[in-house]
């Protein structure tokens, strides 16, 4: 079987040196990778559960057009994504176009003038600035007098709870935690470390919205930021829960008035959650989410393995080889653009699309830099698929995320380590 194995890698660009390396790695991972399968069955069971006892039926994945009234499908889904992930209520639309519009549509309909947004874990993704108004733009938070304030992580990582609780003041309505790191070089935060902090905000002041964007990290543990007394969860559907089946769309799982102002906005007052055809997308959103649980294993494996590799290499690895996970994603630091442009050039060519073309820096909209993205994905942008990306500025991160399957996580790591090597950037 190995030898089989060996000839096919070598098929597709992978020499026999880099091959033995990766096997040598993997030897070293067997446990571990056993822990994430058993976190795996635990999550598909648990929404295998779910389903059923939504009586999740065929008449569910039929669909609406027009205003989408009586849309059972639509709402069952809604159902199952509250039972999953232990909320009041939830939304789940296609016309939520990504995970920045989730956000935006979590924070914009929950917020009103006057009201003041803190984020006591460091400045958000970079696509939220303009969000928020921390960068000028049309519609933000700041042009309808909504103010925002920022509490950093201390050096270690660790909260500033001194600094969080000067912060809360008589206008702080919401409080904003990422969980995932995005283009920076913070911990991921623990589901059991985002119940800590929501557990001090509330105890100061207890009317204050708790909400997580959870992207990256769905089914990555067995218990998500809502057990732990997050008022909304939010995220996209071509992250985690899509399963990789599911085209566009993104969720808020929450207290119920949360969800339902979300929906007012999303649609319009007096409509809310009663329109919104699903237009013969449900399939896809069903089975998206069924398969999510193992999908995000193959995607957290590829992101250990990665990090050993790399790791052995020399390069500064967040997390390191050894850390507990909380998302998917795995920031290497190559310090120059050759090795960020080379490892992105790896994983395009170990994609089932598009594999042929080379990934360029471009100026993508809501960042402040050139952004490069290896995706050759079956869903544009899809980040539970196999991919790469980074900002081209110093201290020139990458930050891999994906993999359908673990086979196609370890190819994509095996092309960069290969793209590397050829370029002279890495010795074996």
């Amino acid at each position: 079987m190995s030898i089989l194995n060996e000839t096919i890698y070598k098929e597709l660009g992978i020499s026999k040196e880099v091959y033995e390396l990766g096997e040598k790695t993997l030897e070293r991972l067997k446990e571990r990778f056993e822990v994430i399968d058993q976190n795996a069955e635990y999550n598909q069971l648990k929404v295998l559960n779910a389903m059923q006892k939504n009586n999740v039926s065929e008449a569910c994945l039929l669909g609406t057009t027009g205003y989408g009234y009586s849309d059972i499908g639509r709402d069952k889904l809604e159902q199952v994504y509250a039972s999953v992930f232990h909320t009041e209520d939830a939304l789940v639309r296609p016309q939520i176009t990504c995970g920045t519009h989730a956000l935006a549509l979590a924070l914009m309909s929950n917020l009103r003038p006057g009201d003041e947004l803190l984020s006591p874990v460091g400045k958000p993704y970079d696509t939220l600035e303009e969000v928020i108004g921390i960068r000028p733009s049309k519609g933000s938070l700041a042009e309808y007098g909504i103010t925002y304030s920022q509490v950093d992580l201390l050096e270690d990582g660790s909260f500033d709870f001194e600094g969080i609780r000067k912060a809360i003041n008589s206008k702080t309505r919401m409080v904003t935690i990422q969980r995932s790191k995005g283009y920076a070089t913070r911990p991921t935060l623990s589901v059991e470390r985002i119940g800590e902090l929501i557990k001090f905000i509330k105890d100061i002041k207890p009317d204050i919205i708790c909400m997580v964007d959870n992207c990256y990290g769905e089914f990555v543990q067995k218990e998500e930021p809502s057990d732990v007394g997050a008022d909304m969860i939010v995220g996209s559907l071509i992250k985690n829960p899509g399963g990789g089946l599911a085209p566009i769309g993104g969720y808020i799982a929450g207290k119920k008035d949360c969800v339902e102002n979300a929906a007012y906005r999303l649609t319009s007052p007096g409509l809310g959650k009663e329109v919104g055809a699903s237009l013969g997308i449900l399939p896809q959103f069903y089975q998206g989410f069924f398969l999510a649980p193992t999908v995000t294993a193959s995607a957290l494996k590829g992101a250990i393995f990665a990090a050993n590799l790399y790791q052995d290499f020399g390069f500064d690895v967040f997390p390191n080889a050894t850390e507990d996970r909380f998302d998917i994603i795995q920031s290497i630091t190559f310090g120059k653009p050759e090795g960020l442009i080379a490892f992105c050039e790896g994983i395009q060519a170990a994609a089932p699309v598009d594999s042929f073309v080379a990934p360029e820096p471009w100026d993508m909209p809501g960042y402040d830099a050139q952004v490069i993205m290896a995706a050759g994905a079956f869903v544009s942008g899809s980040s539970i698929e196999l991919s790469a990306d980074g900002p081209l500025k110093a201290p020139y991160n990458v930050y891999f995320q994906g993999g359908l399957t673990w086979p196609h996580a370890k190819l994509g790591i095996l092309k960069t380590v290969q793209a590397l090597h050829d370029k002279g950037l890495i010795k074996i």
